[in-house]
């Protein structure tokens, strides 16, 4: 794009680029840290300060441990655990050996586990006990020859790990016994007690990370990020609320999961370029912790999803107004579509602001945000960021560049593009092109600059030939006074093709009838528009993150046919 229209609508300070970004790395950030700030917190996890000299020491030493061990420069060290602080030892750790991180979602079935295993060739595994032996159950075919358990108790403050060990480890299955040749985290880095980290030289444009995604397809393949592209997502964000950040003082609440790009460039890389305190959530679906994580730690910034907005605020504890919110500066909000109430509620609660957010695994968080102090439009994710380029492309295509507020496929240029995926040349090919990166989702840009996302491409519905965006009838539905969450997404009909299908999950103590919900809709869509069916379910299929999968409705709603 030629005009980058978004630029005169950044808030002040806000510069249109940060080049040239200096050449360095995450590690190389956290070792600046131990010169100025020892002994402050790098990660907080169940009340215990873990220093940036305490997590350095100990990732210097996993480092030599993996060294010893036979990992070398490119290799791969999968972990497989929630947020937790062996989760950022062993990161720095294999960094500085110079391997390449892959963090996997330890909530995987068996062949899940497998396939991103042998797609990402490990033959390292750091891994929660209570996933231990789900792993020595597919092992054998995979190529991992090295397995290090560790227990989330192991970095807990001494009382409690004692009441863990006692009322929790057995009963919650995080109790386990080793199988001859395995080894525990915790006497492997003993053993290397005082080691100096191998001299291995890290690049900035060498591999780092590679996450899971589905990609356009929905078949999982291994993203490759670079070093360098965590330091350039982490500096975006960090300039663009740059006007309310404070190194050494602000907390960074990490209640996303680390192996979700989210989590990993956008709040971890954040935290670490501009030297924020990282809290750690391991499990964001108990929200008894969440609550408690928060009134403990005071978090500044408090990274999620619309679910866990909305979780918070129907909280009985919160709704009693028990809670003590005022820490929160801003929270970003991303992954699924934030409605204007939601948005309103959490602000009014803590008097923070909500920003929203977009970017793909792919584009390793090379995003849009909403201004920090500019002007939020509904429905929309908000603008590029220092030196990301969007355009909207042909919708069936993704070339050229389609005039404002006229949707097309979204495509981007930006300086921490995936350095590709795995082992998969022609699917590179397929998702970078002379520099873009085609994400096959769908939306437009307004005269101002903002994006709006509107679909993926394979989520269009056609009812009778029309085109509906499963997000426009979303957000119609979401706005009834009854209705907490709600799915839109198309499935199979005689008389129509396709019908418009809408999931509903009711507000608790509130009702409301399928007839209720398309005079709704009436008001406010076309006719082609209006969901022909409306089921009402307790809850609705989500990822660990909390996006819902819309995909996931649709097969039972095909399994449902079936019979």
């Amino acid at each position: 794009m030629s005009d980058k229209r978004w630029l005169k609508n950044y808030d002040k300070g806000v510069p249109a680029t940060l080049e040239p970004y200096p050449q360095k790395t995450l590690v190389d950030y956290v070792d600046e840290a131990v010169k100025e700030h020892p002994d402050y917190p790098m990660v907080l996890f169940k009340k215990r300060k873990m220093s940036y000299a305490e997590i350095q020491k100990l990732s210097d030493e996993f480092a030599a441990m993996l060294a010893a061990k036979g990992v070398k420069k490119g290799d791969r060290v999968a972990l497989i655990m929630p947020n937790c602080p062996q989760a950022i030892i062993c990161r720095w750790g294999a960094w500085k050996a110079g391997a390449i991180l892959v963090h996997m979602n330890p909530m995987y079935t068996d062949s899940e586990l497998e396939h991103a295993l042998k797609d990402c060739g490990a033959e390292t595994v750091v891994v929660l006990t209570m996933f231990y032996n789900q792993l020595k159950k597919i092992q054998a075919r995979t190529a991992i020859k090295l397995v290090i358990a560790t227990g989330i108790k192991d970095y807990l403050p001494p009382v409690l790990k004692v009441l863990f060990t006692l009322l929790k480890e057995k009963k919650e299955g995080h109790f386990i016994v080793l199988q001859p040749g395995d080894f525990w985290l915790t006497d492997l880095i003993k053993e290397k007690a005082g080691a100096k980290r191998p001299d291995v030289k890290v690049m900035p444009a060498d591999p780092a990370l590679i996450l899971f995604s589905g990609g356009t397809t929905g078949t999982p393949k291994g993203v490759v990020g670079t070093h360098h592209s965590q330091v350039i997502t982490g500096l975006q964000f960090d300039r663009w609320f740059g006007e309310i950040t404070e190194p050494y003082k602000d907390v960074m609440m990490v209640v996303l999961p680390l192996f979700h790009s989210f989590a990993t460039y956008a709040v971890m890389s954040t935290a670490i370029v501009g030297h924020s305190a990282l809290s750690l959530v391991p499990n964001p679906r108990d929200r008894d912790d969440v609550i408690a994580t928060i009134q403990h730690d005071r978090p500044a910034f408090f990274p999620a999803v619309p679910a866990m907005f909305i979780a918070l605020l129907e909280h009985p504890v919160v709704k009693a107004g028990k809670v003590d919110f005022s820490s929160m500066k801003c929270c970003n909000s991303g992954a699924a579509p934030l409605m204007a109430e939601t948005k309103k509620r959490f602000e009014d609660l803590t008097g923070g602001r909500i920003v929203e957010g977009y970017g793909l695994t792919e584009t390793t968080m090379a995003c849009t945000c909403t201004p920090y102090r500019g002007k939020w439009k509904q429905g929309s994710v908000g603008m590029p960021l220092p030196d990301v380029i969007i355009r909207i492309g042909d919708i069936e295509t993704g070339d050229g560049e389609m005039p404002a507020g006229k949707e097309g496929e979204i495509v981007f240029r930006a300086p921490q593009l995936m350095a590709g995926y795995w082992k998969k040349p022609e699917e590179t090919k397929e998702m970078l092109r002379d520099g873009w990166l085609y994400t096959g989702d769908v939306g437009y840009m307004d005269d101002d600059g903002y994006l709006f996302t509107t679909s993926r491409k394979k989520d269009l519905i056609k009812p009778s030939g029309f085109q509906v965006w499963p997000r426009e009838v979303e957000e119609v539905i979401n706005g009834h006074p009854a209705v907490a969450e709600v799915s839109v997404a198309g499935i199979p009909d005689a008389k129509q093709g396709e019908a418009v299908k809408a999931w509903v999950v009711l507000t608790a103590g509130q009702t409301a009838s399928a007839e209720e919900i398309q005079a709704f809709c009436k008001e406010k869509l076309v006719a082609y528009k209006i969901p022909k069916f409306v089921e009402f379910r307790g809850e609705l299929p989500k990822t660990m993150v909390g996006k819902v999968l819309r995909r996931v409705l649709v097969e039972e709603e095909a399994a449902k046919n079936k019979k």
